[in-house]
């Protein structure tokens, strides 16, 4: 991907534009790194297969951008004024998310397994700047995984969602490892966003699961946060207003507590709560001849805090349920096997489980998952656990240091931020935010580290030494207590957008 620029007028801008012209250009260069974009020329992929076998013919003849669902197609923002001139050929509609397709070889019947996850754009963001939900009840880190089957001549769709708790909430970065959580009072939500009136929780909640039943039919809403310390309250608050929705079974598995880092097995609790439901809310099938023999009639919504590693692992365990359903309904296997008595294919099925985890996990965290063993084998490694500490340092970094950035390179492209040119510059900053203070800050502290340190070997010699001693210590520990009350301060955060 690359962008190029046509803008002759620049020429004439004075100096505050041309500065302002060169951040959004370097915006556009971090989007064209983005990772996990898909497109198909002839197959529209943001539609799942059920809804996608379910349309009139004449609509499926229709140019390939308007089949497709806008909620997944990344690229809209870009395709308006080829849209407005009806150059259809060359409206081309980019999903982004993941595509990991297998052969497979069950009792020699080959079969061919194909996992598509489809990343919802109307809260497109990063990990940390993107949290929870919008008033209108859309959330951060949306994402629909299709697994599809096709063996002898059977075609069938097993979907699950994802996203992140549908309240109003934020996790605002402050150099801490794990900043704290917070739920927005609605009378804050003014100071947030001007569009919108003051707003309560539950509304925001019952928006959100009122479209998902009228997309996807009855809903199971499976919680994995922690029942303690900050994940404890956004659970208690999440619960709370789930008991006034009474067409959605609201279901809360302390994934942490009951599994730990490697009891991946104890999901089959969260799957005997479930159990009756998930079989009523099935798949969708077709036979050879294109007949519809089953459909899914309702959808299970996991989430955790990122609707990334947790959720991973336990979407991956209810998949493989589904699909062992599947192999016996179509008469594959037979009622007392699964796929877990075929090594090498199912060796198969969980890596393109954890390479989609991994996948979607760039795209909102800018790391691979965490707990991708689990999926890949069942249980934790130590080049895993190695693996995962490496990521979780990363994710640090990148939330920290880079996502800022990255937050208004989304809202850019997205169009949730519009250019104006008559209007005042985003990036015209005053105060603590002029300057990037983090470089000065860690020199300091480094440099009072490095003083304290030599003059501690010296400090005995005489009372000069010592009180030197004294006084770099003294000032490198103001400095980290200044950095430490002022951490917001020095972490890149976004400029462009509010957090809702």
């Amino acid at each position: 991907m690359s962008f190029l620029s046509c803008n002759e007028a620049l020429k004439l801008s004075n100096s505050q534009e041309k500065r302002d012209e060169a951040y959004f250009r370097n915006l556009l260069k971090t989007v064209e790194s983005t990772p996990g974009l898909y497109y198909s020329y002839e197959t529209d992929i943001t539609l799942n297969l059920q809804r996608r076998w379910k349309l009139a013919e004449g609509w499926m003849n229709k140019a390939i951008w308007k089949q497709a669902d806008p909620r997944f197609v990344w690229n809209r923002n870009l395709l308006d004024e080829l849209i407005e001139c009806k150059l259809d050929d060359f409206v081309m509609p980019l999903l982004q998310g993941s595509f990991q397709t297998v052969q497979l070889n069950l009792k020699d019947s080959p079969a061919i397994l194909t996992l598509v996850s489809r990343r919802c754009t109307r809260r497109l963001g990063t990990r940390m700047w993107r949290r929870g939900a919008n008033l209108a009840g859309d959330v951060a880190n949306f994402i629909e995984t299709e697994q599809l089957l096709e063996i002898d001549g059977f075609t069938s769709s097993f979907m699950q969602i994802r996203g992140s708790i549908p309240l109003l909430w934020e996790q605002i970065v402050d150099l801490s490892y794990k900043p704290r959580l917070r739920v927005i009072d609605h009378e804050q939500t003014s100071l947030y966003s001007a569009n919108f009136s003051l707003c309560q929780q539950s509304e925001v909640v019952e928006r959100h699961f009122h479209d998902l039943l009228q997309r996807y039919g009855e809903t199971i809403a499976v919680d994995l946060t922690d029942k303690h310390g900050d994940e404890g309250q956004l659970n208690a608050a999440f619960a709370s207003e789930m008991q006034k929705l009474p067409h959605v079974r609201y279901v809360s598995f302390d994934f942490h507590h009951i599994c730990g880092n490697s009891n991946f097995d104890n999901l089959q609790l969260l799957f005997d709560q479930i159990s009756e439901e998930f079989e009523k809310q099935g798949y969708f099938l077709v036979d050879t001849d294109r007949n519809i023999l089953a459909e899914q009639k309702g959808i299970i919504r996991s989430n955790c805090i990122d609707c990334l590693d947790r959720t991973n692992v336990t979407q991956s365990f209810l998949a493989q349920k589904s699909l062992n359903i599947q192999l016996q309904r179509i008469g594959v296997l037979d009622s007392s096997e699964c796929i877990s008595m075929f090594p090498e294919d199912y060796g198969k099925f969980r890596t393109v489980w954890a390479e989609q985890g991994d996948e979607i996990s760039l795209q909102y965290a800018g790391t691979y998952a965490l707990k991708g063993d689990l999926v890949r084998y069942g249980r934790q490694t130590i080049t895993g656990a190695i693996k995962d500490g490496v990521s979780a340092l990363s994710r640090y970094y990148l939330n920290n240091f880079h996502d800022g950035v990255r937050q208004d390179a989304m809202d850019l492209i997205s169009g949730r931020y519009t250019v104006n040119k008559n209007g005042p510059s985003p990036f015209h900053l005053n105060g603590f935010e002029t300057f990037s203070y983090l470089p000065i800050a860690s020199a300091l502290v480094v440099g009072g580290l490095t003083l304290t340190s030599l003059s501690i070997h010296q400090a005995g010699r005489n009372a000069q030494q010592y009180i030197t001693t004294v006084l770099c210590a003294g000032v490198t520990a103001g400095v980290m207590a200044a950095v430490k009350a002022n951490g917001r301060q020095f972490c890149s955060r976004p400029r462009l957008c509010g957090l809702l």
